[in-house]
């Protein structure tokens, strides 16, 4: 009797390990309700998230796990615990507006933009009357996302096939009124970031260069000084996007050819002019220009007064037959009207206009709307040169997402680096006639087109917002050296932030798109799968231990009686 027993219990443990396997299986199943099929990994790019005197603007948080969502519902809709995807091409300013201003609960936000507008897209796209209305409707977006207080997170992504069928797919179940859930399936959005951290002690780095004149002999005095100078940094909604290829990565190029130029000349004692030039590179600029500031006050007195005037360069890359210069002094000023004169007359010889803008500046006002007027803050004779003809807003139009590669034409900036190159040289040499071109196309002083393209190439693919990049940040060593190859005494000033801005980290992450089946799906088919288990571990017993084995699995044991003795 006692080997039966034991011989029975074996058997019971042996059909027990059996189910192991199948019960692990199930297990795998339950857990695997959800999540069925990653569909894909889309690169995304964070709105910025930065605060001034401690006021927040902009996206306050980063990771992101909800449905996705269209625009098919009705405005007011709780997408408290959605992904609203929505693209540039479909964009309903009034609707972004309400969600902001209104505080309406939102799980998160992914604009999808055409690929036109991809950093680096040097090819096609162009300034086509569609493309044009996109980029409009994409400034009118950023200035709201820009300025606003956005109590969810919004990521930018590039439309692709994926992200395309994903939409359509989530269009047509949203067109049904049924909004995505766990229980009715469709896509989950899910960013795993950690929560975004403050920048610590941000720095802005600027770049000068030097091109001594020729002083003649006896000469003990100082040399007069011209400054040129270009703000090479970027702000925009999305910094892992803000490449600024007009604004300004037109004037850093511009800024480059003419140091190139100009140091062919000065390398020759014979062509050496009497004038220094100073060439900078200042960063700060959509901060109220405060490189350009803290660069010049860091600059001897003495070097300071010697700068006869200094010409700033800021988007001259998109223009057609007029560009302007502005100014703080008045028109009638003998400085202003000695410049203007001269740019006036090399702009005709070119076969285009200059225009001359004046706007006074209000001491005791910090906004700065130019960059030369940090320089006529402190006595200096400063113009901006520039397509724009009004100053853009604090934080606006200095690197935004619609400012690419497409939106600049090369021929634009070879005019204007003819129309400085030629207004300095007719300056230094005192040449004052009409159509004496030092720089002609067909001499070994002509601007090098080849040059020009393969910098904003570079520039229109680098993002340059300041506070994220790092000392030597391999576009700031890059700049250096060019400078380096063409000037003297290169050096390179490190400087904080002003403290009233503050800054966050995470400004990319990569998108999991799941494509979930519903709970009611997901429970039918555990059902069917459960079913389909349990027949066959019953026909896998009864086939090899009988059906006696099957039903004793199911039978209660005997209870034992303990005899007292």
């Amino acid at each position: 009797m006692v080997d039966e027993k034991k011989s029975k219990q074996r058997h019971r443990v042996m059909v027990f390990e059996s189910m192991y396997p199948i019960v692990a299986l199930m297990l795998i199943l339950v857990a695997c309700v959800e999540l069925c099929d990653a569909a894909t990994v889309v690169d995304v790019y964070r709105l910025i998230q930065y605060d001034i005197s401690g006021v927040p603007f902009g996206s306050r948080f980063s990771s992101l796990n909800h449905h996705a969502a269209s625009l098919s519902f009705q405005r007011g809709a709780d997408l408290s615990r959605s992904v609203l995807i929505l693209p540039l091409r479909e964009l309903d300013i009034g609707f972004v507006q309400d969600y902001i201003s209104q505080k309406q609960s939102l799980g998160g936000l992914l604009i999808l933009l055409p690929q036109t507008f991809r950093p680096g897209n040097i090819g096609g796209g162009g300034l086509s009357s569609e493309n044009d209305g996109f980029r409009k409707l994409l400034a009118q977006l950023e200035k709201i996302l820009v300025h606003g207080n956005i109590p969810f997170p919004v990521y930018f992504a590039f439309e692709n096939e994926e992200t395309d069928a994903m939409l359509a797919d989530v269009k047509k179940n949203d067109a049904l009124g049924q909004q995505a859930t766990a229980t009715t399936g469709g896509y989950k959005l899910v960013i795993s970031v950690s929560e975004p951290r403050k920048i610590a002690s941000p720095t802005i780095t600027n770049i000068q260069g030097w091109l001594p004149g020729l002083r003649a002999e006896g000469d003990s005095n100082q040399l007069p000084t011209i400054a040129i100078v270009a703000s090479y940094d970027t702000f925009g909604a999305a910094p892992a996007l803000s490449v600024g290829s007009d604004s300004n990565g037109s004037g850093v190029v511009a800024l480059l050819e003419v140091a190139r130029l100009f140091s062919v000349l000065y390398s020759n004692p014979k062509t050496r002019g009497r004038y220094n030039l100073l060439f900078a590179l200042t960063s700060g600029g959509p901060y109220n220009y405060e490189g350009t500031q803290k660069w010049l006050k860091s600059l001897d007195q003495r070097m300071r007064e010697s700068i006869d005037y200094a010409i700033c360069l800021n988007s001259v890359g998109s223009w057609d037959s007029e560009l302007l210069i502005h100014v703080s002094k008045p028109p009638d000023n003998a400085y202003i009207k000695q410049i203007f004169e001269g740019f006036s007359n090399v702009a005709e010889d070119l076969g285009f206009q200059v225009a001359l803008k004046h706007k006074k500046i209000n001491i005791s006002n910090s906004r700065v709307a130019w960059e030369h007027e940090q320089f006529s803050r402190l006595r200096v004779t400063a113009a901006t040169i520039s397509e724009l003809s009004t100053p853009p807003e604090l934080l606006e139009n200095a690197g935004s997402l619609s400012d690419t590669r497409q939106l600049v034409s090369e021929d634009a900036i070879i005019k204007g680096v003819k129309l400085v190159a030629e207004s300095l040289a007719k300056h230094i040499y005192g040449h004052q006639g009409k159509d004496i071109k030092i720089f002609a196309d067909d001499s070994s002083l002509a601007v090098n087109p080849f040059y020009v393209r393969s910098w904003l190439d570079l520039l229109s693919q680098t993002p340059r917002v300041a506070p994220f990049l790092s000392k030597n940040e391999p576009l700031i060593m890059a700049l250096k050296k060019e400078l380096e190859d063409y000037t003297a005494e290169v050096s390179v000033q490190h400087e904080s932030l002003d403290g009233s801005f503050t800054f966050y980290d995470s400004t990319k992450a990569s998108l999991n798109i799941y494509q979930v089946a519903s709970v009611t799906f997901d429970l039918l088919l555990l059902l069917v799968l459960g079913s389909y288990l349990i027949v066959l571990f019953s026909f896998l017993v009864i086939t090899t231990r009988g059906l006696d084995d099957l039903i004793s699995l199911f039978r209660r044991p005997p209870s034992r009686k303990v005899k007292m003795g």
